[in-house]
């Protein structure tokens, strides 16, 4: 009976040393709501949740916290920010007084007559001339969530095509862009078109820029233009 008892005993000793290594060597879970550790995935930091604190870039009311660039015509109607073709038909460019490093960027597009424009973004502006990048905002077909690099290599990458087929001419369609280190990816409608990494682009800072396309006859109206920058909290969420 002894010997039984001892054994029983060994039983439940080695089922608890079990667990606890089963434990150890398991990886770790989170929710992805409330962030508290670095996690790797493949060497790259896993950046996302849905708990993220965004300011607004835009504040509905007027050009606060923007620069223009160039003379095509930026206004706000009813609420919303407007880009359209001025008498020039030239470039035109509205950035952000600050830079931004590494952020989560949310808006919303929508395209009237030509809706040829982007966002720029770690860009610089002297004039009309862009150095930096291109998420490109585009009709349909054309590469919309692209990434473009002004006055150097250009197309870097585009979606495959037939990847922008939820983009609505005419009609409201959100962009979200992911930058974090040499990392960026972004989102139409929901649905990732690229994500690039990329030595220059991790070694950049600057602003955020939209953009009006040459040629004239373009109108693009813009709103709820929200950022988040990362912090190191942020660091292992899941996007």
């Amino acid at each position: 009976m002894k010997n039984i008892f001892c054994s029983y005993l060994l039983t439940i000793s080695l089922t608890l040393s079990s667990c606890a290594s089963v434990r150890i060597l398991s990886p770790e879970t989170h929710n992805h709501n409330y962030p508290k550790k670095e996690i790797k995935n493949d060497n790259k930091t896993v950046i996302s949740g849905s708990k993220l604190d965004y300011n607004d870039l835009f504040n509905g009311k007027d050009l606060s916290g923007w620069i223009v660039y160039g003379t095509e015509n930026w206004y706000v109607e009813d609420g919303l920010l407007v880009c359209e073709s001025g008498p020039d038909a030239k470039y035109g460019y509205l950035g952000t007084e600050k830079f931004y490093k590494n952020f989560i960027l949310n808006l919303e597009f929508k395209q009237e007559a030509n809706g040829n424009s982007g966002v720029f973004f770690r860009s610089t502006v002297d004039g009309t001339k862009v150095s930096g990048w291109q998420v490109e905002v585009a009709p349909p077909g054309l590469f919309t969530g692209g990434i473009y690099e002004s006055y150097g290599r250009g197309w870097l990458i585009k979606p495959l095509d037939g990847k922008d087929s939820s983009l609505k001419m005419g009609d409201w369609n959100k962009l979200t862009i992911k930058v974090y280190e040499d990392s960026v990816t972004t989102f139409l409608n929901g649905k990732q078109m690229i994500t690039y990494s990329d030595e220059k682009i991790g070694d950049a800072d600057g602003r955020i820029a939209l953009q009006i396309h040459d040629g004239g006859g373009i109108k693009v109206k813009w709103k709820n233009i929200r950022i988040h920058e990362f912090k190191k909290s942020d660091l292992g969420i899941n996007f």
